[in-house]
């Protein structure tokens, strides 16, 4: 998987007026957890544009003053309710030898003969959960559909890989060609919606654990 590099510094003073002054100069307060102990930073803005604006997933280089450096993911961030500004990020530390959990995007390749005769393509799961050892993370799931007829479907049973597992039943589906008669809309699940278009790719979202 690829990596961004975000260099920062370290937080001495993580109260509330010390993490509004850096907000103001902008900076993002950050908070790196499954170390031994939680590492507080802080980096430019403009620094997090690459691994937040894009529907990729990333691992994250953090390089701080003084030459202390380590790898992580991205585990949560918080946004301004009104400018949408990022106001704080948490990350998760990883290890060489520790699993990880993470969201990886889905990719669609091909055009669908079942479209092409009037089905509807259902793009079911946008994202996957896998556990993996960080250097066996891949940096999406790429499906081709150019086989996929009116009535047939491609599920996670037909992308397991010794690498890593998916978090996800055999049996969930990921995409599906259905007749526009009986095709159903889905508008309360965000990872089952309708795609009108081919070769869509999916959003990344980041959930790490120990």
């Amino acid at each position: 998987m690829k990596s961004i590099t975000i260099k920062g510094s370290e937080r001495e003073s993580v109260g509330k007026k010390a993490t509004k002054a850096l907000r103001n100069a902008g900076k993002v307060p950050c908070v790196v957890y499954g170390g031994d102990k939680p590492l507080h930073f802080s980096a430019d803005e403009l620094a997090f544009r690459d691994l937040v604006y894009t529907a990729n997933a990333h691992t994250v280089a953090i390089e701080l003053d003084g030459g202390a450096s380590l790898k992580a993911v991205m585990q949560d961030i918080q946004f301004h309710p009104v400018t949408d500004k990022i106001i704080h990020i948490d990350f998760y530390q990883l290890f060489d030898d520790k699993m990880v959990t993470m969201d990886i995007p889905v990719r669609l390749e091909g055009n669908s003969p079942g479209v092409r005769n009037g089905g509807r393509l259902l793009f079911r799961k946008r994202k996957l959960s896998i556990k993996a050892l960080p250097s066996k993370l891949p940096d999406f799931f790429n499906i081709d559909i150019s086989k996929l007829k009116i009535g047939q479907l491609i599920s996670v049973g037909s992308l397991l890989n010794d690498d890593f597992t998916i978090l996800h039943p055999e049996s969930q589906v990921v995409v599906q060609v259905k007749t526009a008669r009986t095709a159903v809309v889905v508008v309360d699940d965000e990872d089952e919606d309708e795609e009108g278009e081919e070769g869509a790719e999916g959003g990344s979202e980041v959930a790490t654990e120990e």
